[in-house]
């Protein structure tokens, strides 16, 4: 059995408005046998998507790989519009040592309410994927049912926006569902009659585009 626990503490400051929140980065971050064009930081595997999406939205030209620039050029850019991340798994078991979300057990979630009371400017949570099991959404379910807070939809289109009321101040707390930036996910969107529309129209369209063009309202517009 292998433990697998989040090798980054969250990194949000006192003007974050955004939290990115996912589950957990591949388990060669935690055991610090990172490949080449990797970057040694939160959403930093080479395979992943985050990153890329966000450098087409906002033209950042990041660098990719295992140096102290391409951490620096990520945690600027956070800085400067005021995105934190901090992902909703502390550490995990497995029996196979991959990246599954489906392959986690005896999950350890962190305190995420008790950060959002740390930080009152958070407005939005942008979970990197959905209510599936062992998704972000279905970790933060159980976490606001353990709470005695529970989700009210705002929109059951993919992405699917939810929000909660939050504190004794009344705050209220929205969240985006976004497709999860990894290739595994390829399928589901292109499954999807929205993505479909959009390829028919024009054959060059791919499923990075269309994160690219799902993820690109809830960075620039809020």
């Amino acid at each position: 059995m292998f433990l697998h626990s989040h090798p980054y503490p969250p990194f949000i400051n006192n003007d974050s408005t955004r939290l990115i929140v996912g589950t957990l980065p591949p388990p060669r971050f935690s055991m610090g046998l990172l490949k080449e064009g990797d970057v040694d930081f939160c959403y930093g595997s080479r395979d992943g998507q985050l990153w890329r999406i966000l450098d087409r939205i906002y033209n950042l030209n990041l660098v990719y790989a295992t140096t102290d620039e391409a951490i620096v050029q990520r945690k600027e850019f956070l800085i400067r519009e005021k995105i934190g991340i901090c992902d909703i798994v502390e550490s995990a078991t497995r029996q196979k040592i991959d990246a599954s979300d489906l392959g986690m057990n005896s999950v350890k979630m962190r305190n995420i309410l008790g950060y959002l009371k740390e930080y009152p400017k958070v407005k939005t949570l942008l979970f990197t994927g959905g209510n599936s099991k062992n998704g972000p959404e279905y970790f933060f379910r159980k976490l606001l049912k353990e709470h005695g807070y529970s989700l009210t939809v705002k929109s059951d289109k993919v992405p699917r926006e939810h929000e909660f009321q939050f504190d004794d101040e009344l705050r209220v707390i929205q969240t985006i569902s976004l497709t999860a930036p990894s290739g595994a996910a390829n399928r589901a969107v292109g499954s999807l009659n929205s993505y479909k529309k959009i390829k028919s129209k024009n054959p060059f369209y791919n499923t990075f585009d269309f994160r690219v063009d799902q993820y690109r309202p809830f960075f620039i517009n809020t």
